[in-house]
């Protein structure tokens, strides 16, 4: 499902969001490759920056002698509109991706609230959301950032982890047969629409959509073979079907492939926010910040949205508030005293 170069950066995003919708975008690239001109391909990287980000390159060398070449870019957004615009021209690795990023500011007299967010819009059209597959600890795992994993995998509960681990590979799998053969079978109804009879209708076929998976399972091995030959079309929608409606079965496979085999180069995204963090959907990592990564697999069949929300506290709201209310007692003070 993920198709990537080794010679990718390891990229993280980290997005400063200020009180005025404002954003100061950082790009932190992190590469072995030796070769200077290969190391931070624009159009290889992940998230698009320019000659107008200030730049900065260095070196580290860990404790066993490995060399990394890192890159940092910087830019000040005056508003989140400009990030969409720099989205919208990206002509990198993930051009074809579209990314939203999204500012609220909502003012409540004594706190204001800020909500910022990156949503990406899913790749398939008929495909089933992850968490009809998962429970509620597979799911968060599932999410969760490779460190992360890692460092449970590697802990005390290890065998635990481990469990859980081969629990999502084994459904997750099984979630990608039915999101293939669900977008198979809703392309191919469309383009085969009013023409196949009753028992080829979109409503047919959708009925027997765990059929069509056992026969995907029970091939897997040899799907290309059985599919060229005709063989896999044949169990599933009858010789003559097959022969019929090959040219679209084809065309629907193919729609199929390119939204399943996504061309996408991961990395991950921080946000640090104004003022108290009251809610998020992100992970906390190593450093106390806010950290999502980024995988194609995450906004496969449902959109993947990162936020964050925090409040500031408005002191004059408070010294405001606190005069008026001096102010009226005095008054009830007054009317006490001249009334005894």
């Amino acid at each position: 499902m993920l198709v990537a170069s080794c010679n990718e950066p390891e990229t993280t995003v980290t997005d400063f969001v200020h009180t005025d919708g404002s954003v100061t975008r950082r790009i932190d690239m992190k590469s072995s490759e030796k070769r200077a001109s290969e190391r931070f391909k624009l159009s290889g990287l992940q998230v698009p920056f320019d000659t107008s980000w200030a730049i900065k390159d260095s070196i580290e060398i860990n404790q066993k002698g490995d060399t990394a070449w890192i890159r940092r870019a910087e830019k000040l957004f005056k508003n989140i509109e400009e990030i969409n615009l720099t989205y919208k021209a990206d002509s990198g690795a993930n051009k074809n991706i579209p990314r939203l990023v999204s500012f609220k500011k909502r003012f409540k007299w004594f706190n204001t609230e800020f909500l910022f967010s990156e949503k990406i819009d899913k790749n398939m059209s008929f495909g089933y959301p992850v968490r009809d597959f998962l429970n509620s600890e597979e799911l968060l795992y599932f999410y969760s950032p490779e460190s992360l994993q890692q460092k449970k995998m590697n802990g005390p509960d290890s065998l635990k982890y481990k469990t859980l681990s081969d629990s999502v590979k084994l459904k997750t799998d099984k979630w990608t047969y039915k999101n293939i053969v669900s977008e198979w079978i809703g392309i191919f109804s469309k383009l085969t629409e009013g023409s196949g009879g009753k028992e080829m209708s979109g409503e047919s076929l959708k009925s027997r959509e765990n059929e069509f998976v056992k026969i995907i399972e029970t091939n897997e091995n040899h799907l290309d073979s059985l599919w060229s030959k005709g063989i896999i079309l044949n169990k599933f929608l009858g010789e003559g079907n097959a022969v019929k409606f090959k040219p679209e079965a084809d065309t629907a496979l193919d729609i199929v492939t390119r939204r399943l085999m996504l061309n996408f180069n991961d990395y991950s995204v921080r946000i640090v926010m104004p003022g108290k963090l009251i809610g998020t959907n992100g992970f906390i990592d190593s450093s106390h910040t806010l950290l999502w990564p980024v995988k194609s697999d995450y906004f496969l069949t449902e959109p993947y949205e990162m936020w964050a929300e925090s409040k500031t506290t408005n002191s004059w709201a408070w010294i405001v508030s606190g005069l008026f209310l001096a102010f009226v007692l005095a008054g009830v003070l007054v009317r006490i005293i001249k009334k005894d």
